[in-house]
């Protein structure tokens, strides 16, 4: 187990270097198990795009008793320890959620990451659990995008072309936000990018080398399948704790299976709009139809009125 301590909050996280043609990217499955044919499907759009992917010993892995997970803890983040090692490889794409990146997270060796320098990390839900990990442990930025194996990216040509720009013309994609996008709370705020599923991080708290709070930083918040009251329980959560304190402005996405959209819609507006900073909702990044890949750990301007993000520059060198 790692005992790194958290990386400082005052250092900029480090962003990685953009994909080239051929490059290696490593195919990892930190949380649910995986169906195969659709691992098989979305490693033939990464070799359309030129990319040379390679999966991780244990993606195709069954735990023994517990059927939500994609292999056991030890395996699961073995292989995510051993491909960001691997210098061959210049990106690691998570294959789906789920369930799992919470158990897995503290068998990382997070020093030897750290030590390889920052790389291309790919992927949401319950993979916030790490993008926390890498921005805190690491200090690396990594990309808010959809997995290998996750049915949006099959199917959705435009989810496949934000992910595929931010990999290779990142500075083509630097204004985010789909046509949905509109201000839940008007207003205009510059911080840097952070969050993800809100489940996760409100499970987040408290567990060794979460983050502090919040403060100074830009709120990516997300969710599927929790009932509004189980919504309202969550953010509560996170504005009770003190995480919420001092955050510059909030990016909402999608809520899908969370019930009516006005119902979600309500709880997002009692327990953000008192935060006195700019909220946007339906930006488009999350379980939605379509997701647009949104950076973490990098500068940005969120702009309410006009529903977008601005990034300061690009996601990727």
């Amino acid at each position: 187990m790692s005992t790194t301590t958290p990386h400082a909050a005052a250092e900029p996280p480090v962003r990685a270097e953009r994909l080239r043609p051929g490059a290696r990217v490593a195919v990892v499955a930190p949380s649910g198990p995986i169906p195969e044919e659709r691992l098989d499907a979305g490693l033939a759009i990464l070799r359309g795009w030129d990319l040379d992917p390679v999966v991780a010993p244990h993606v195709l892995d069954a735990h023994p008793t517990l059927g939500h997970l994609a292999g056991e803890d030890p395996a699961r983040a073995r292989d995510l320890t051993e491909a960001w090692c691997d210098p061959s490889v210049s990106a690691v794409i998570c294959a789906r959620g789920g369930y799992g990146a919470q158990r897995m997270v503290d068998l990382v060796d997070w020093p030897a990451i750290r030590a390889a320098g920052p790389k291309v990390f790919v992927g949401y839900s319950d993979v916030t659990a790490l993008h926390e990990a890498f921005a805190v442990r690491a200090g690396f930025a990594t990309l808010h995008g959809p997995m290998v194996a996750a049915a949006t990216f099959l199917a959705d040509l435009r989810t496949q072309e934000s992910l595929r720009a931010t990999l290779f013309e990142p500075e083509s994609v630097r204004t985010l936000g789909l046509e949905t996008a509109r201000a839940l709370v008007p207003g205009r705020a510059h911080g840097v990018t952070l969050g993800g599923c809100a489940s996760l991080l409100a499970a987040d708290l408290a567990t060794p080398h979460a983050r502090p709070s919040a403060r100074g930083g830009l709120l990516l918040l997300e969710d599927v399948g929790e009932d509004p009251y189980r919504l309202d329980r969550v953010l509560t959560q996170l504005v009770r704790s003190g995480w919420l304190d001092g955050v510059a402005g909030v990016a909402l996405g999608s809520w899908v299976d969370c019930g009516p959209y006005e119902d979600v819609r309500a709880v997002l507006a009692d327990r953000l709009g008192g935060l006195g900073v700019p909220v946007v909702e339906e930006l488009g990044f999350g379980h939605s139809t379509t997701a647009l890949t949104v950076p973490l750990g990098v500068p940005a301007v969120l702009d309410a009125e006009a529903g977008t993000l601005t990034l300061d520059v690009p996601a990727l060198h």
